[in-house]
């Protein structure tokens, strides 16, 4: 990331005017079994009742990646990936634990380059024993240049791990106006066999936004990948590309929004999806008037709808999404609200908004909740964030059924 990316959100906000949705705020409970500092939560599903939820944990060495697993059962014991003195930690990149069958699951997290600042590694790990033990790390990018290789998506692939990362190998490049592509931020994908071999990287997009984070579906008909594209004349929009026969296709707009932003707003799409029906949630700022959307699909991504806005009321977007078996989708999302930042929350049907937004929590930083993250397990929506209290971070979470949560 650069540091006209905090530009950019502060733009954002100074774009804002309406006044937010006011609800009670919901009571905590039933909390992640995290420690003092935690932050950078994430959340992956295996199956249709277990969540896996990971978060970076310091300790007096650094730092370390921790999870835990939801179910109907509660809470399992917490387990360590891996700890390190040198990892890049920070509150829009972060790792996460994803489970491709009931022993074997694969890890990821980011370590720093010598050369320090924004140049980091995507480091994978395995284990084969539910988490008892983990094999050494690999790096799935084999350019070997001091530059950012980060905003991940792990995903099941068959019989193999899939993976799509921000690779930023070009920017080594000077910086060149009349070639931005020479220097500019890619997309790629990768695999990673039983065996821990690694493919050869695949080139997806040969010019994306700097530091959005990317996101993938498993429809009925493949994986299907979303993330904020950019253009030559620095329009930010989201695309999505599919998996067929093994390759990626090239990607294409969902909506052209049109939102021209001079640096990166920090702030990428989900996507959830079940069978042939897929969900993207997104936030622009276009012409000036911020605002969350969704777009459907009823064919695994070959087309979508119009977007439907989610909310308009001053968000500044870090959305989060999880899908029901029924196909409805919850969403999440931050507003700004004079001095404070609400975590929002509203319940939808394809292209019909199904109740009012509901306000989640709310807090006086607006970096506060990082990126929440939601799962739907045994009837029961969860959702976690990152709390900031006086300078320290420490998770933040509530668990309870859509009717508890006014949805």
């Amino acid at each position: 990331m650069k540091i006209n990316t905090f530009i950019a959100l502060i733009t954002i906000l100074l774009l804002s005017s309406c006044e937010s949705n006011n609800t009670e705020t919901i009571s905590h409970y039933d909390l992640v079994p995290s420690g003092p500092g935690s932050m950078s939560p994430n959340i992956t599903q295996h199956g249709d009742t277990t969540l896996i939820v990971s978060w970076i944990e310091p300790n007096n060495h650094g730092h370390e990646l921790r999870y835990t697993k939801f179910s109907p059962w509660g809470w399992s014991e917490t387990k360590t990936v891996a700890t390190g003195s040198n990892w890049f930690v920070n509150w829009a990149d972060f790792p996460s634990v994803i489970e491709l069958d009931n022993k074997n699951l694969i890890a990821h997290w980011l370590e720093s380059q010598p050369e320090g600042g924004y140049a980091y590694n995507v480091m994978l790990s395995r284990s084969e024993d539910s988490g008892q033990n983990w094999s050494k790390p690999i790096i799935p990018h084999k350019d070997n240049t001091p530059t950012e290789h980060g905003f991940v998506t792990l995903y099941p692939d068959e019989n193999k791990l899939g993976l799509i990362w921000l690779d930023g190998r070009n920017m080594i490049n000077n910086f060149d106006i009349n070639n931005i592509k020479a220097s500019g931020m890619t997309l790629r994908g990768s695999s990673l066999n039983s065996t821990n071999v690694v493919s050869e990287s695949t080139l997806i997009d040969d010019l994306i936004c700097d530091c959005c984070q990317t996101d993938v579906a498993i429809t009925n008909k493949g994986p299907v990948a979303v993330y904020r594209n950019r253009t030559e004349n620095e329009v930010r929009d989201i695309y999505v590309s599919r998996k067929v026969d093994g390759m990626w296709l090239k990607g294409e707009p969902i909506f052209n929004d049109n939102w021209q932003i001079d640096a990166c707003p920090v702030n990428g799409p989900v996507i959830k999806a079940h069978g042939e029906t897929v969900a993207v949630i997104w936030f622009t700022a276009a012409n000036d008037n911020p605002r969350v959307q969704i777009a459907w699909s009823l064919n695994s991504g070959q087309n979508f709808s119009d977007p439907i806005i989610i909310s308009d009321s001053n968000p500044i977007g870090h959305v989060a999404a999880t899908m029901t078996s029924t196909k409805e989708v919850i969403i999440g999302w931050q507003e700004r609200d004079s001095s404070k930042t609400n975590l929002m929350l509203s319940r939808l049907k394809p292209n019909n908004l199904v109740n009012n937004p509901v306000l989640v929590e709310e807090a006086d930083n607006i970096f506060a909740f990082s990126v929440p993250q939601l799962g739907f397990s045994d009837n029961k929506l969860i959702v976690i964030w990152t709390e900031s209290i006086d300078g320290n971070f420490s998770l933040g979470s509530i668990v309870a059924s859509l009717n508890e949560l006014g949805l």
